[in-house]
């Protein structure tokens, strides 16, 4: 049998503990078994010996086949990564005096946005002395998170970041 060590998993020659409590394939259990006499069985059944709880006193084993406990473990973590959804975050940068057909189309931009799934941050960029106006940006913001609200909820409110005031607005109808 091979030292293989994946991990926080130590398997076969590589437990160092003197004595072990052992477990069998079938979750029986057989007792403390020094380390020699644990490989052993585990050699006898064709199988491995994989540490499961290292910190025990004593340390327990288990009687396992550990490639197929390996491909098993690969196989869950593939579908979960496929299960998992990427969500983007799409911004659109509006002024403090923009106007209404402007404001209309980005709406509908962050509208298509938040259909497909994506995250919006709707941002405001102040140019000049705009900065001392910032009632004027926040005014902008709040009435575009207003227009999404059939579609998005605010996740955080209008907040300034320098000399940008921005929110984010995330989908409503998240499956």
């Amino acid at each position: 049998m091979a030292l293989i060590s994946k991990g926080d998993m130590i398997v076969n020659e590589g437990i160092r503990a003197r004595e072990v409590r052992l477990i069998d394939a079938n979750g029986d259990q057989l007792g403390i078994k020094s380390r020699v006499e644990a490989l052993e069985i585990a050699a006898r059944r064709n199988l491995d010996l994989v540490l499961v709880a290292p910190n025990a006193k004593p340390p327990v084993a288990r009687i396992m086949d550990f490639g197929k406990y390996r491909f098993e473990q690969q196989k869950k973590e593939k579908e979960a990564r496929k299960k998992q959804k990427i969500i983007n975050v799409k911004e659109v940068r509006l002024s403090p005096t923009i106007d209404e057909h402007d404001f209309n189309t980005k709406l509908r931009n962050a509208i298509k946005f938040l259909e497909k799934g994506d995250k919006v941050k709707a941002s405001i960029r102040f140019k000049g002395r705009a900065i001392t106006h910032k009632e004027i940006g926040h005014k902008v913001l709040d009435r575009f998170a207003q227009s999404c609200s059939e579609v998005a909820t605010v996740e955080s409110a209008p907040k300034m970041d320098g000399r940008q005031m921005f929110l984010v607005l995330a989908p409503k109808n998240e499956k």
